[in-house]
């Protein structure tokens, strides 16, 4: 089903570029570094680049820049090399970044002023390729000026009466519904193998995924029209799930159907369109309830779980989801 957005969303949106410079404590390795026979042992050298300091003092920075390429997944579309965000959220947004950056930089102020003796401990660790590290190293303030966190927001605008020159933007726009539910797709595929997969029940902490997927597509519900309808049904899911206790039964089946169609774009597409043109969202989760599998455990002398194809019979004419290898 093809998607188009206007740009007229430009209006409602912000972009966001996000710059995290992390130095990679790499060389190049020269003829010379090969003074003995034997070849450095992995840990110090590979794919043609030596390690002059111990990769585990820069994973943190890696850390925090995945938390900050999550947050932002988790609150706009991915754009212009960048993400796209509802303007009202930019606020909060960059209050989060900010304190990301303040750890990236506190981080980064700890190993600069110990790098020196980073870099020689790294030497000590490699007895007989201490020759071959330091005559690669490199100054504190070369180092420094790699590492860096930043971003930039601004709002990006077709140039009025050009539409020659605003074609490639518009372009651009146009598949921001299409990315969107690409990613919805993806998110639902992790959700499934991390928390679903092969459970006989699970806790209200399997579904914050959902929430999450949930929450993103009310923020960008004015992206493309079927947007709407899938938050609403999957709020309507969630509604259904007590406040406490593990989730299995009817009530798990209902939920692993909803993360089945969520990672199947094709199909939420047009259970989206159905919900537009009237259909209730009780019919759809019943319905994905019914395609669903039913986990159950094993006798008590046996271990493991056994997915039985016991589900409710189909009413006649009703098309099952694919589980499309989910199950």
């Amino acid at each position: 089903m093809q998607l188009k957005t206007e740009p007229k969303v430009l209006e409602c949106l912000l972009a966001v570029n996000l710059n995290v410079n992390i130095w990679s404590a790499r060389r190049k390795l020269n003829p010379e570094d090969f003074v003995h026979q034997n070849l450095p042992p992995e840990g110090l050298a590979s794919l043609g680049s030596k390690k002059i300091c111990d990769p585990k003092e820069l994973r943190v920075f890696g850390m925090l820049k995945a938390r900050a390429v999550s947050l932002l997944d988790r609150s706009g579309v991915r754009f212009l090399g960048g993400w796209a965000i509802p303007e009202d959220k930019a606020p909060a947004l960059i209050q989060e970044l900010e304190t990301i950056a303040g750890e990236f930089n506190q981080a980064k102020d700890g190993f600069m002023s110990r790098y020196d003796q980073a870099v020689q401990s790294w030497i000590k660790e490699n007895p007989g390729w201490e020759q071959m590290i330091a005559s690669s190293t490199v100054s504190a303030e070369y180092v420094a000026k790699r590492m860096g966190f930043s971003w930039q927001v601004f709002r990006v605008v077709n140039p009025p009466g050009q539409e020659q020159v605003a074609a490639g933007l518009n372009r651009e726009v146009a598949s921001l519904g299409s990315t969107l539910f690409d990613e919805i797709a993806k998110d639902a595929r992790e959700a499934w193998s991390k928390s679903f997969l092969g459970k006989p029940d699970i806790t209200r902490k399997a579904l914050s995924p959902i929430k999450s997927i949930q929450q993103k597509l009310n923020d960008l519900s004015f992206i493309e029209p079927k947007v709407a309808p899938v938050a609403a049904l999957i709020e309507s899911a969630l509604d259904k799930i007590p406040a406490r206790g593990k989730i299995d039964g009817p009530q798990l089946l209902m939920i692993q159907g909803l993360v089945s169609l969520l990672s199947d774009t094709g199909a939420l597409l047009a259970y989206a369109q159905e919900i537009l043109d009237g259909r209730s969202h009780d019919a759809i989760l019943d319905l994905i309830t019914q395609s669903s599998p039913i986990i159950t455990a094993d006798p008590p002398q046996q271990e493991g779980l056994v997915v039985t194809a016991a589900a409710p019979a189909i009413p006649a004419g009703v098309k099952l989801l694919d589980s499309h290898g989910l199950w």
